[in-house]
């Protein structure tokens, strides 16, 4: 029987950026004005992204926008959410038996927790330029912050990859 050995550097590592934003508006406004200033046409995505933590399942919402133009893939994603637990002890009142439940607030990156949102750009070529992007970004005047992330600095890449 033949060995075949895999090398790591049989792998194509998809180049991607990370643009973190800080708004309170809700995500389908933000990917409307975010598609008015990028020239772009953020869509919602049939799927969310789930993540199980220990509270419970957490799903974040996902716009995606593929580029045949330019051949970049753009993606709004939402850091922050909640969720509901149900705890097993029961309160009563004087009407009603009811469950306790208990919120927990859970993200998507959890290094980064003050941002509400990052928009993700998958582009195969090194060309891309991350700086105009979030000064464009910055016009938009909901937005409180927008900065760029470094990706080596994030270590729950983990749930990046949808």
């Amino acid at each position: 029987m033949a060995v075949h050995k895999v090398s790591l550097d049989e792998f194509e590592e998809i180049d991607y950026s990370i643009i973190a934003i800080h708004s309170p508006l809700e995500d389908y406004r933000l990917a409307y004005f975010i598609n008015l200033v990028l020239n772009i046409n953020l869509g919602k995505s049939p799927k969310d992204i789930l993540i199980d933590i220990k509270e419970g399942n957490s799903f974040f919402s996902k716009y995606s926008f593929y580029d045949c133009k330019k051949d970049i893939t753009w993606y709004l994603i939402q850091n922050k959410n909640e969720v509901i637990q149900s705890d097993n002890k029961k309160k009563s009142n004087l009407f009603f038996d009811q469950n306790i439940e208990i919120s927990a607030q859970v993200y998507l990156i959890p290094e980064l927790k003050k941002a509400d949102y990052f928009l993700k750009i998958e582009a195969c070529h090194s060309n891309f330029n991350i700086t105009k992007t979030v000064a464009d970004l910055n016009t938009i005047e909901t937005i409180s912050m927008v900065y760029s992330v470094k990706t080596e600095t994030i270590k729950s890449k983990n749930n990046l990859i949808f």
